[in-house]
């Protein structure tokens, strides 16, 4: 059956075909942050399912606990035994769990979990994948879980090892700490969207696309009937239009799609007067040439970056930091290269809170929330999906996406989202806000990044962070990193 004509979002900017995939209605959409929470809800609702659950993730981990303390009906907390258990008390119920094939080879570092994986192999309503439908050098990184395609939640948040955080992010935090081992990690700050009506039949209808791309399986609509929005999850946005944007490498018989580039430049240039974003990374070479663009204007919109001030693995540290301290310099010189800000939060005691949430506002009037990260990766070759609100048009919507913006702020300075309004209201300027508000404890701490030469050599190249296949280790079809912002 042929899809409906393609809308387009107000003013033209979110436009299906182009820069996302489709623009579909949700009744209902709320913002969740950090793991904690989501964890939570998600297990919520996977207990309202009654056809299908497809848990689609850059890894999961089944003994990982949804909920810390012990849950009081009836059902395990641990995700491996509720999968068991849903199977069992579920009739009818079927349960996809589809990961990037790299998590195949973890298996047998983490406990019982291979033997969970032979015991499902013999119950035909669990079906779990390792997704290898890529480029040598890309990855499965879409975090989606659709349940009945009825609900769905799309963002940056996997349901596997060393993610749950409360928003407190609290120093001694005795239930952060490792699934098997029991070792503590540090805080970790994350966001992911829910969705119902359309808009997560559409997301029902991604997954299972992925599905049959990873699978060879097809697999038709799962509704279930009733519900399963969770009775915690209080909706934030009522009818709204939500875009659907994706990253795809040209791979075998499957096209290059690249909405997600598309979308982070068209955003960009529509700003009026504030760009805000949180993401693990700053290393895109389009998403700088754009700003670059911006900063060069007469009167630009300010941009304010939340990034981690330090690397996570041996990649972050030998390309992603360098090629963000070589990005921040380089735009920190433009014309008015002072209205861009990066920050990075700090807990109470000033030890570092990990930003894997991918998160962009612009002004009050969009909210985008997704997998994408700011790095070259995630605009071509690894497999993405972020979600947009588009809030044009509608002055409840855009209060709302204002609320979140100082409530996100409110949490990395550790005080009421009420103040940050106020403040950003006197100041006319979040960046000038931060700048008031930010001080001992709980804080943002401005971010200055530096590289050793030879680590910006090597992010120069984007040798380890290409754009499409066939450019790891080889040379780039398309201009390296600062190559266009140094004319």
């Amino acid at each position: 059956m042929a899809d409906p004509p393609l809308p387009r979002g107000a003013a033209g900017l979110v436009e299906g075909g182009r820069n996302c995939w489709r623009i579909r209605r949700a009744e209902r959409a709320a913002l969740i942050v950090d793991a904690a929470d989501y964890y939570r809800i998600a297990r919520e609702a996977m207990l309202k399912a009654r056809a299908r659950i497809m848990l689609i993730g850059w890894d999961v981990d089944t003994r990982v606990s949804l909920t810390p303390d012990e849950p009081t009906d009836g059902a395990p907390a641990q995700l491996g035994q509720l999968v068991t258990w849903l199977a069992k008390n579920r009739l009818g119920l079927e349960i996809h769990i589809l990961a990037w094939d790299q998590a195949a080879l973890s298996l047998l570092g983490r406990g019982r979990t291979f033997l969970r994986l032979l015991r499902w192999r013999r119950k035909p309503r669990i079906h779990v994948q390792f997704d290898h439908a890529h480029p040598l050098e890309g990855s499965h990184h879409q975090k989606i879980l659709v349940i009945d395609d009825a609900i769905a939640f799309c963002g940056g948040i996997d349901i596997t090892g060393a993610r749950w955080d409360t928003r407190g992010h609290c120093d001694h935090e005795r239930k952060r700490v490792r699934a098997f081992t029991r070792r503590r990690y540090a805080p970790w700050h994350d966001a992911i969207l829910a969705v119902d009506g359309d808009a997560a039949r559409s997301l029902g209808e991604l997954a299972r696309q992925r599905w049959e791309t990873a699978t060879g399986e097809k697999l038709g609509p799962g509704r279930g009937g009733g519900d399963p929005w969770p009775d915690a999850l209080e909706p934030l946005f009522r009818d709204v239009d939500v875009a659907i944007a994706r990253t795809r490498a040209a791979h075998r018989d499957a096209e290059e799609i690249r909405e997600i580039e598309a979308l982070f430049v068209d955003m960009i240039a529509a700003a009026k007067r504030l760009v805000y974003v949180e993401t693990q990374y700053f290393a895109s070479r389009v998403v700088a040439e754009a700003i670059a663009r911006r900063l060069d204007e007469p009167d630009p919109p300010e941009f304010v970056i939340v990034n981690p001030r330090t690397a996570y693995g041996w990649l972050d540290g030998a390309v992603m930091t360098p090629a963000r301290a070589e990005l921040v310099e380089t735009l920190k010189a433009r014309r008015h290269g002072e209205r861009l800000r990066i920050y990075s939060p700090v807990t109470e005691e000033g030890n570092d809170i990990y930003v894997h949430a991918k998160i962009m506002i612009v002004d009050d009037l969009l909210l985008r929330v997704g997998s994408a990260n700011l790095n070259n990766r995630s605009m071509g070759l690894d497999s993405e999906c972020d979600l947009v609100v588009d809030g044009r048009g509608r002055d409840e919507v855009r209060a709302t996406i204002a609320r979140i913006m100082c409530d996100l702020l409110g949490e990395h300075l550790g005080m009421e989202c009420e103040a940050v309004a106020r403040c950003i209201a006197e100041t006319g300027s979040v960046g000038g806000a931060i700048e008031r508000l930010r001080g001992r404890g709980r804080t943002l701490v401005p971010l200055e990044p530096r590289a050793p030469a030879i680590g910006k050599a090597l992010a120069r190249t984007e040798l380890l962070d290409p754009e499409a296949p066939g450019e790891l280790f080889e040379p780039r079809a398309r201009p390296g990193l600062l190559s266009h912002l140094r004319r």
